[in-house]
Parts: structure tokens; sequence; C-alpha cells
């Protein structure tokens, strides 16, 4: 009798059971999807509510994904952002070819398609990098003043102008702050192009430059227009191009050149959509370049024929479960970033 008791439990818990069909390896793989896709959930979430908050001044991702490469100077918002998303989709369906033809036992196939899906997470980790790039560098510049504004330079009918284009050059000589010349080990980052005083007599020789930036007022959207003050009301922010005495009098009080996005500073509006954008897309891109990685070792597994002596491809199945919730995780990401 107690032999036999022994002998089931052995067969319940002797490891050979697999929930839903699925392997301890498949299972495993199951949970940390999940246990990520609520991480970017959260960061999203994060991202939305202070989109909210900021609605007014938050950028305008067609002002600011404007570049193509080897395109310079020509303006294509969202094309680069649109190929690159198509990139990796593309990369997600020759991963699931490469897992139907493991099932199939066709190690010729399953490599052909793990090179194509390793090829296309290369291209859009390296558009990525480049997108990061432009996005540090940028594009048009502008002003932040002493009390924190943000000045941004606009012509007559609205359009964004770069300080290169009317900036003035004096005779004036800059130094960067480092460590070994500055007090207290104080140090700078690199110095801008141009001075504030190179923009402020830029701008005083150019009559149709105006200045566009971000106002607070007291009341509902609808008393903007008229401009109302109304005690006890809600404060909402407000982009708004200032008329050319306006504008003279905030340069006035300018403080320090922005070019680009990082960290403390962001050209294109609010700060915290370039701290946003760094976080959110270079932890899905660690996530597309450790799955680069990944498949570089499973492709290179299959070529050493290791799957067909197993009689088995489920880690080539096990990594592209992972590639697929990556895709999926970009479509969400290039949604909230660049299409809402």
């Amino acid at each position: 009798m107690e032999a036999t008791i022994v002998k089931a439990e052995e067969k319940v818990w002797g490891g050979g059971n697999e929930p839903m069909g699925a392997s301890y390896g498949k299972l495993m793989m199951w949970f940390f999807i999940v246990s990520d896709a609520l991480t970017f959930s959260g960061f999203l979430a994060a991202y939305g509510f202070s989109r909210f908050k900021f609605i007014e001044t938050w950028p305008l991702p067609d002002e600011v994904f404007t570049h193509f490469p080897f395109m310079h100077g020509v303006a294509a918002p969202m094309y680069y952002v649109a190929f690159m998303t198509f990139i990796l989709i593309f990369s997600s369906v020759t991963m699931v070819l490469a897992v139907d033809a493991g099932h199939q036992m066709k190690q010729q196939k399953v490599a052909v398609y793990m090179l194509l899906t390793i090829i296309g997470g290369l291209i859009f980790v390296g558009s990525q990098a480049w997108e990061w790039k432009n996005f540090i560098k940028g594009e048009y510049g502008a002003i932040e003043t002493k009390g924190g504004s943000l000045l941004q330079f606009v012509d007559t009918t609205g359009k964004r102008v770069a300080l290169a284009d009317f900036a003035a050059t004096l005779p004036e000589e800059r130094e960067q702050l480092t460590r070994s010349k500055g007090k207290w080990f104080m140090d700078e980052p690199s110095l801008p192009s141009f001075s504030v005083a190179e923009v402020q007599a830029g701008f005083a020789a150019n009559p149709n430059l105006l200045i566009r930036t971000e106002r607070i007022y007291q009341g509902t959207k609808e008393d903007l227009a008229d401009k109302r003050l109304q005690p006890g009301m809600q404060k909402i922010k407000h982009k708004e191009i200032l008329t050319r005495a306006e504008s003279e009098k905030m340069l006035a009080n300018a403080h320090y050149v922005v070019e680009g996005a990082n960290l403390h500073r962001n050209e294109y509006g609010s700060k915290l959509f370039a701290d946003f954008f760094f976080f959110i897309t270079g932890f899905h891109g660690f996530h597309v370049f450790s799955g680069v990685l990944i498949n570089i070792l499973i492709f290179i597994n299959v070529l050493l024929g290791t799957y067909e002596k197993r009689r088995t491809y489920e880690m080539v199945e096990k990594v592209g479960l992972y590639w697929h919730f990556v895709d999926l995780v970009w479509v969400f990401v290039f949604t909230f970033f660049y299409l809402v």
C-alpha cells in the first residue's frame, strides 16, 4: 500500500507535468513577459498622466521627429519613425517563419529566417541611436530665461526659425567652465553654438522675428481668448506667439541658449518629454538589443545543428515569444510618443 502511494506521488510531482501544455521553459518565459508588460504599462501610464498635466506645453512629434537619413534640410515628419516600425514588425514576421520552419525540422530555413530577424533588429537599434543623436543635437535651438521660461523663435507666419538663421557673430571670447578652472570643482556642459548676446543681437537685427513661449493664465481654456483673469480659477499653461514689443522684453531676461534636448533642458518644450523619451525608448531599445544578442546565440546553435540533435527547436520558439513581446511593446510606445 505504501509503495503504491509513493509511486503515485512520484508520478504527480516528478517534474513531468506541463500546465496548459506548456513546457517549463515556455512557462517561465510567459511569466517574464507578463511581469515586463506590467513594468512598461507603469512607465507609459506615468507618461500619459504627465502629458495630460502639461498638455499645453507638450512638444508636437511632427515638430520634433522631422529628420530622415541622407535628406538633410528636407522636412519628413514621422517618416523615419514609421520606417523603423515597419522594420521591427517585419522582423516579427520572419521570426514567425523561423518558428514554423523549426516545427517542420528544416534547419536551413530556420537559419535564414533567424538571420533576417537579426538584421531587422540591428537596423532598428541603429535607427534608434541615430534618432537619439538628432534629438540630442536639436534643430532650431531656443532660449531659457532666468525664470525658467522657454523662448522659441518663429516668423510672422508662426513657422519655427533656427538660431543659426539669424544669430549674429560678435567679437567675444567664450570659455567653457571646467573643474580645473572653476570654483569648488564646478563644471558645465559643452558651450552652445551661439551666446545669449549673439542671439539678442541677431533678433534685434531681424524685425520680422517673434517669440513663442509659455504663458500661465488663471481660468478656463475659453478664457484664454480674451485673457480674462478670474481669481480662484485653475492655472493653465498655453503656448503663445508674443508681439514684437513683448518678444524684446522677454528676450532681455535671456539666461541660457538651449540646443537640442537632455535630462536638464529641452528646446522642444516640456523637460519631462525628454526625460520620458530617453527613459522609455532607451529601456525598450535595451530590450531589442538584448533580443538581438539572444537571437545571435540561437542562430549559432542552429548552424551548429544543436537543435537538430535534440530533435526540437523549442529554444527558437521561446526566443520568438520574447521578440514578439518586444515588437508589441513598440507598437504602444510608437502610439503614445508619436501618434497620440
